[in-house]
């Protein structure tokens, strides 16, 4: 692993409110769809929610001093929706927008970019009165909510992101019922997808009337690649990426949705798209600045019959690398996609906003965290990204998932993605051995230093 890293390349990690904030009941903020959804017994793994979780509400200055003491150059946060217009529309809550603004404002101090993601998943619960994202009404609240933070905030916030994972939002919060709202029907989940996409474009030309910011969405993206060399499975595999990839990338950065996942969605619903408008396509594309791009592993798939759609996932053959949630370590796939993403989309520069790895590991005697898995997934990651700049592709920064240990949506508290342990009684932050060891890549814009020594006695924590 060798070469240096632009010097303009950003480095950072990322959060997002509702996994971190805690403070429900403080500054007039208002129910989210997680808060309801997160009381269903047996949604969320564990029994928990996230009305306590890192406490970051009220530690956020401690959580910047982790940033700075690690040298980062950018931090990715959310803005929590039911913070600023806590009914969902109507009323701006000023009080949460003055914490956002104080939390801005001490990043900008500290020489650190806000990358500011307006919604991550945490919807005001009001907005449910309709559907939800089901609603077209959704577009139009979160241009209200958009307009509020941008007025607040635009003059000093150079990236933004509209969305967060506009396809697990559709797959998992309304087609599988998995995370928030919880809702199960095809039909509402292609429609909420398309909605979130819609809204991506009207919160994009609402931040452009502005001088400063650069505007995306973040995609979850799954390179998928077929079992085997038979052509059924490579069918499979190309359906696949248009069921999760494909479907999301050519509104966006293309002009419209591809035609072959337009069929399979009609299959799947047994209608028509009626709800995409004439104008929807043209309203959804051309407006993204840059990419966001959110990538944990790759997708490996067969045919299956059509239940709806003629494609499974069946994993990787053999014996290869797992994290603790048993995904396959693929960093090659990275590299294959942030190459094809450049060539496939020239002219679209492409933030890395959310790479990670769970990894169970606890303070030891030490005091420390020796998260040496979390070194690999790192350091061959950010090879993965070193070698797809060296490919061609416009790769301008890698924001790790996640800055801390917290609350991982339907997942509870179980797995830990953080750079930092965070012992969730307490509150108390130690940043591990892959913390340090990504300050020291930082700090040399390259993967050529030496691995983390022996324990000492400095354990970093921050009471």
């Amino acid at each position: 692993m060798t070469g240096r890293f632009p010097e303009d390349f950003l480095f950072g990690a990322s959060t997002s409110a509702h996994q971190i904030e805690g403070s429900h009941d403080v500054d007039g903020r208002g129910e989210s769809v997680w808060d309801v959804f997160a009381r269903t017994p047996g949604a969320i793994e564990g029994g928990g929610d996230a009305s306590v979780a890192t406490d970051s509400y009220r530690r956020w200055r401690d959580d910047i001093d982790l940033l700075s003491e690690l040298g980062l150059g950018a931090y990715r946060f959310s803005v929590g929706w039911s913070r600023i217009v806590p009914d969902g529309r109507g009323r701006v809550e000023t009080r949460g927008l003055d914490h956002y603004e104080r939390v801005v404002d001490t990043l900008l101090d500290r020489g650190i970019a806000p990358v500011l993601t307006l919604n991550h998943w945490d919807m005001p619960q009001a907005l449910m009165a309709d559907g939800g994202w089901i609603s077209r009404g959704a577009v139009d609240a979160f241009a209200e909510f958009t307009t509020a933070v941008a007025e607040r905030l635009a003059d000093r916030v150079d990236w933004w992101i509209t969305q967060n994972e506009p396809w697990i939002i559709q797959l998992l919060g309304y087609q599988l019922g998995l995370h928030a709202p919880g809702i199960a029907d095809h039909r509402s989940a292609v429609t909420a997808g398309h909605h979130v996409l819609l809204a991506h474009g009207v919160g994009a030309d609402i931040l452009h009337g502005y001088e400063r910011p650069k505007v995306g969405s973040a995609l979850s993206l799954f390179p998928c690649d077929p079992a085997t060399d038979t052509e059924a499975d490579r069918e499979a595999a190309w359906g696949s990426d248009g069921y999760v990839n494909r479907w999301y990338l050519e509104p966006l950065l293309g002009s419209v949705y591809p035609a072959d996942m337009r069929a399979h969605w009609e299959r799947a619903i047994g209608g028509d798209l009626d709800f995409i408008r004439d104008s929807d396509e043209q309203a959804i594309g051309g407006r993204s600045d840059f990419l966001g791009v959110n990538y944990y592993t790759r997708r490996v798939m067969a045919a299956a019959p059509a239940n709806p759609f003629p494609w499974r996932v069946v994993g990787p053959s053999g014996d290869v690398a797992r994290t603790d949630e048993g995904w396959e370590v693929a960093p090659d796939s990275f590299r294959d996609l942030l190459i094809r993403l450049s060539r496939d989309y020239p002219g679209v520069p492409l933030l890395i906003t959310e790479n990670g790895a769970v990894s169970g590991e606890s303070p030891t005697h030490d005091g420390r965290v020796h998260d040496v898995r979390r070194i690999a997934y790192l350091r061959s990651h950010l090879n993965a990204v070193h070698e797809a700049i060296a490919a061609g592709a416009d790769v301008r920064g890698y924001l790790h998932w996640s800055l801390l240990d917290n609350f991982e949506w339907s997942l509870g508290y179980r797995p830990r993605f953080g750079l930092v342990h965070v012992d969730y009684p307490t509150g108390r932050r130690t940043i591990k051995d892959s913390g340090r060891h990504y300050a020291d890549i930082v700090r040399a814009r390259s993967l050529d230093v030496p691995l983390p020594e022996a324990p000492s006695a400095d354990t970093g924590a921050v009471e």
